[in-house]
């Protein structure tokens, strides 16, 4: 008996370090652009729209694979469609590894596929899962998907500098993480606590485009994606236009990443334990106008340090509750998945804008404020659908 009990809990264990792996690889492909995004700019001779591009590449991937990615776990199962993702990812970062404009795009669309699918179908297999666990387990993965984000964002330009400005050789270092997590993956999802034969996806999903709790948590989705890629992609040219270096653009950019980890982690597990949510949105909406108001002015080493402590909060805590948000507004595995492609779909093609729009913007101004006063704008405009998406109801889905 207690050799079973032992059992079940290195079971459970192994599939979680196999979700926490998984996680580990959601972003560093993404994340590792932004400190070096000049270099990549300056080596292949592109204007900044091009280049907000890099970024704007993947979220469109999101967009594109985000409603189809329920319909192949329909056929292989939330486990093995997770493997498959990371299999895509994999094959997008090794065709980056040609130092060319065509397979920079090429390989950030793969990868941007793979990261779409695991991005999809990992609320529904903790929904599946861990039902009674939505936020803590939501609140680990989270993390953990910040904490490489972060690293990759620090380490980018070290990196670079590493491969003696071979930037295509910093990007794909991260397959590394990919090869190890295929390992882990493979290993642990033999390891499922539970095993979930639902239909994850219906053929027509009109009633959810109909519910506007759906919309609201879309677009919520979307809006804070829209910050978090513009930040990562722009936050280090924004800073180096106000006297820092590269290298301590990028550690910024990581330091805010690695500060948002307690919000991120914390941020659901409080969302779940509320009959709604709107105080947190409240506060952390709040939060992120006065740290992105404080770009439009100059300002030295400490009050930047301030303000991107700031930035770092409100995204850490907006991105962990879009993902709870995805269980919360539902009731089973089969509506989480419907609710996350849809939301992941439209919100990603909205976020998909967002370097394309700031980098576009500074081309014609030639500053950075403009841009800024937009950040702040989507901020506001974020908050307020978060505030609708707080509110305790479900996705009318009969």
């Amino acid at each position: 008996m207690v050799t079973s009990k032992k059992t079940t809990q290195l079971s459970i264990f192994i599939f979680i370090l196999g979700i926490i792996l998984l996680a580990f690889n959601l972003r560093p492909a993404i994340t590792a652009v932004g400190p070096i995004i000049a270099t990549i700019r300056d080596d292949l001779a592109l204007d900044n729209w091009n280049a907000g591009l890099i970024t704007s590449l993947p979220l469109l991937a999101f967009s594109f694979m985000s409603p189809i990615a329920p319909r192949i776990a329909n056929r292989l199962g939330n486990e093995r469609t997770l493997l498959f993702g990371l299999l895509i990812l994999l094959a997008g970062i090794v065709i980056r590894l040609v130092t060319s404009l065509f397979f920079l795009y090429m390989g950030t669309i793969f990868a941007g596929i793979g990261i779409a699918i695991i991005n999809v179908i990992l609320p529904s297999l903790i929904k599946a899962n861990f039902p009674n666990k939505i936020g803590l387990m939501t609140g680990m993965y989270t993390t953990s998907m910040s904490i490489l984000a972060a690293t990759a964002s620090g380490l980018s330009v070290p990196l670079t500098n590493l491969f003696h400005h071979h930037w295509e050789w910093s990007l794909g270092s991260w397959g590394l993480l990919t090869v190890l997590g295929i390992i882990v993956w493979t290993i642990a999802m033999r390891y499922a606590p539970a095993k979930n034969d639902v239909t994850l996806f219906e053929p027509s999903a009109k009633k959810m485009f109909c519910s506007k709790v759906a919309w609201q948590v879309t677009l919520f989705m979307g809006l804070q994606s829209f910050l978090f890629y513009v930040t990562i992609s722009w936050l280090p040219e924004i800073l180096q236009a106000d006297g820092f270096s590269a290298n301590t653009a990028g550690w910024f950019v990581a330091y805010m990443q690695f500060i948002s980890l307690p919000a991120t982690f914390i941020t659901p597990i409080i969302a779940g334990k509320l009959p709604n949510q709107q105080p947190v949105v409240f506060v952390f909406g709040l939060v992120g106008v006065i740290g992105y108001t404080g770009l439009l002015f100059s300002h030295g080493w400490l009050i930047t340090v301030i303000l991107v402590t700031l930035i770092g909060f409100t995204l850490g805590a907006s991105i962990s509750l879009a993902l709870a948000l995805l269980g919360l507004r539902t009731t089973n595995a089969r509506q989480a998945a419907e609710l996350s492609g849809m939301a992941q779909s439209f919100g990603y093609l909205l976020a998909s804008v967002g370097p394309m729009l700031i980098g576009f913007l500074f081309d014609i101004t030639s500053t950075w404020q403009s841009s800024i006063v937009t950040i702040i704008f989507i901020t506001c405009t974020m908050t307020l659908f978060g505030l609708a998406a707080g509110r305790n109801k479900y996705v009318i889905h009969s």
